[in-house]
């Protein structure tokens, strides 16, 4: 990936959205909701099949033998899908943990104190002792504390985080812009109001931002364009749904749509590694190394 996806990056992350579309759609999405805390493991063994867990590893141990880059754009149609599931957990255990890399087997992992999916998963990486349910603001990701937390995170479960917050972001611009096309009121798009389109082109900046940090990051495989990657795709998840309800109005709140969960999973990714003082501090130690 040099700036720009390739053509075969392209038709992989067509193919990934494709096969979302068809398997998790609205109504998909809709009935996961009412159901909480339950894993869909037809699902979860077609994206096995499909190579999703399986990407990074080599061909010869059955994988597709490919890198961070192309592992970023899955999951950052994972992430604008609202994809549920440990995924990031299961996708690092492809080779490690036997069943992982075809979906049979579901892997979860402590990170920054939480256990996401316990109950659903075979496999739990990492000290989960005493784990209390916690109550989770999003439906669609059943959390856990654990007492102690484990060590300083994966870099790489890290950056494909910041994916999944990506593709939310990308998609709740889009559903601002729809709405704002489409919602009338005084005879007019209310698209056509300067306020509304300051808040799509803000939530279009803070997209584009967070896209070129988490390429670059995926290329470099740097722990500080990692954190810096961090940052910003988590401020665009965040503020970007947060606009994006703005522009609905009240109906944004409401279950009709499905604004409202991109919102909470965002906030709840904010916090799958531990708080963000940890790539704060990575990057500010680099800007001052060179101050004396």
């Amino acid at each position: 990936m040099h700036f720009q996806p390739t053509d075969d990056q392209r038709v992989l992350r067509a193919a990934v959205r494709g096969l979302l579309q068809r398997r998790f759609g609205r109504e998909v999405l809709r009935a996961a909701v009412d159901r909480p805390g339950a894993l869909d493991r037809g699902l979860w063994r077609e994206l096995g099949e499909s190579g999703f867990f399986a990407l990074r590893l080599p061909e010869a141990d059955g994988g597709a033998g490919l890198g961070l880059p192309e592992a970023v754009l899955l999951f950052e149609e994972a992430g604008r899908a609202l994809l549920p599931g440990p995924l990031v957990a299961t996708h690092l255990a492809a080779g490690e943990v036997p069943g992982a890399a075809s979906g049979r087997t579901v892997v979860t992992a402590v990170y920054g104190g939480l256990v996401e999916w316990l109950g659903e998963a075979d496999v739990i990486r990492g000290d989960a002792t005493g784990a209390a349910p916690l109550a989770s603001v999003d439906p669609l990701t059943p959390l856990h504390r654990v007492a102690r937390a484990a060590g300083p995170p994966d870099p790489v479960a890290v950056l494909l985080t910041a994916a999944e917050q990506l593709g939310g972001a990308a998609r709740t611009c889009e559903l601002a812009v729809r709405h704002a096309r489409t919602r009338e009121q005084f005879g007019q798009p209310i698209g056509a109001f300067q306020a509304v389109k300051h808040l799509c082109a803000e939530s279009l900046v803070r997209v584009e931002t967070a896209r070129a940090a988490v390429y670059a990051a995926a290329v470099t495989a740097d722990p500080l364009d990692i954190a810096a990657a961090r940052l910003l795709a988590d401020e665009a998840a965040v503020r970007c749904a947060r606009d994006c309800l703005q522009v609905h109005g009240g109906m944004g709140f409401t279950w009709e749509a499905e604004v409202h969960l991109y919102l909470k999973r965002a906030w709840v990714r904010t916090q799958r590694m531990g708080s963000s003082a940890e790539s704060e501090e990575k990057l500010a130690g680099e800007l001052l190394s060179g101050v004396s």
